[in-house]
């Protein structure tokens, strides 16, 4: 059974940071591509980031080019999304989500994404 677990999210300020984690188990970890996604209040999810499976391709949405950072630890089966420079429109429901097809271009539509957190909360105060 896949589960996808989310931590790291909060309460911040304003420019301020966050990093998340996403913790994988009940797949082969290395053989997916991981994209975070989030879901403002009121709002459809959205795509976020993505990596493909080795970490060598990496994919931004443009709202957070620049400011945020995906990255991944195989050894530990484990994705991370680093929140930089964080502004209140950013407050969101972050999601990860793990894809198996292994392929390039990196998917950016949540429906193309099979398994899925239960997401964490950040919250930006201005």
């Amino acid at each position: 059974q896949v589960q996808l677990v989310e931590s790291g999210g909060g309460l911040v300020q304003a420019g301020g940071s966050l990093r998340l984690s996403c913790a994988a188990s009940g797949l082969s970890f290395s053989n997916y591509a991981m994209g975070w996604f989030r879901q403002p209040p009121g709002k459809e999810r959205e795509f976020v980031a993505a990596i493909s499976w080795r970490g060598a391709r990496t994919d931004y949405a443009n709202s957070v080019k620049g400011r945020f950072a995906i990255a991944r630890d195989n050894t530990k089966n484990t994705v991370y999304l680093q929140l930089n420079s964080l502004k209140p429109e950013d407050t969101a429901v972050y999601y990860c989500a793990a894809d198996g097809t292994l392929r390039i271009p990196l998917r950016t539509s949540p429906t193309e994404y099979p398994y899925w957190g239960q997401g964490t909360q950040v919250t930006v105060s201005s």
